[in-house]
């Protein structure tokens, strides 16, 4: 899978993508990032890609010729037009069902806005998708790119070295991942629960559904709406729902849903 970054700052990325497991992925030629500075397409001998704004307002506003450019580089080079994405808080929020779509692409382009934004005429002309990783403003599209490339390459076989932690961590299937532990078996008076230590698998198994049913009730109730859930899985939400005086106040930081069980 190949990812084109269209970015101001080139090294940027590089230096958020080129290490850990995404980086020994593009050592293993699973992944290749190719990272496309959009100032080399820039046709003013500064090499300034922004302009005021028509119709006045603070700040510039990143121009259509280089981007254009920059993103025709790689249609070209690939011969198609692949999706290509852009960074905005406007766009359709990003989510794990998106990151294993996008997974499936051979290559996908990411353009980086920086400034008050990009003219809008060529986002008309070359983005298929607007994307959002949250309610809120960055300076650039660098952070929201890495953000993305980084799930989604997880998504891509080969990736990650043990296949199954891609289909077992935090919001596969909706809900949030049960708790981990590791040795030594007591720590600070805290021990590991028993069952994990039972050898029993399938008891394991139950115990964690159960733990990861009740972290995402307590922690992220609204992502139950859409999480694959078994009969014994809704049988065991109304249990716990109706431990609460308030059910309401699983929304809230303040600890008054503390009258949920802690499943042993």
């Amino acid at each position: 899978m190949r990812f084109h970054i269209l970015t101001l700052f080139p090294d940027m990325v590089r230096q958020g993508l080129e290490t850990s497991i995404i980086g020994n992925a593009i050592q293993n030629g699973i992944l290749e990032l190719n990272l496309i500075n959009i100032r080399d397409f820039s046709q003013d001998r500064h090499k300034k890609v922004d302009d005021y704004p028509y119709g006045g307002g603070a700040g510039m506003v990143m121009q259509a010729q280089p981007v254009y450019d920059a993103w025709r580089s790689v249609a070209d080079s690939i011969g198609c037009r692949p999706r290509c994405i852009y960074l905005t808080p406007q766009g359709s929020l990003f989510t794990q069902p998106m990151a294993k779509a996008l997974a499936a692409e051979d290559d996908l382009i990411f353009l980086c806005g920086h400034y008050e934004g990009v003219d809008e005429r060529v986002l008309e002309e070359i983005v298929t998708d607007q994307v959002s990783i949250g309610d809120y403003v960055l300076t650039g599209g660098e952070l929201p790119a890495m953000v993305m490339a980084d799930a989604i390459a997880r998504m891509v076989p080969g990736v990650l070295t043990n296949e199954e932690s891609g289909s077992t961590e935090s919001l596969e299937g909706g809900l949030l991942e049960y708790p981990q532990y590791s040795r030594p078996a007591e720590w600070m008076g805290k021990k590991v629960p028993p069952v994990l230590l039972s050898g029993d698998h399938q008891k394991v198994e139950s115990w964690r559904r159960e733990q990861s049913v009740l972290r995402t009730l307590r922690q992220r109730p609204e992502l139950l709406e859409e999480a694959e859930l078994s009969l014994d899985d809704v049988k065991l939400i109304l249990k716990l729902s109706d431990k609460l005086s308030h059910p309401s106040c699983i929304f809230s930081e303040n600890p008054c849903n503390s009258s949920l069980p802690v499943l042993k």
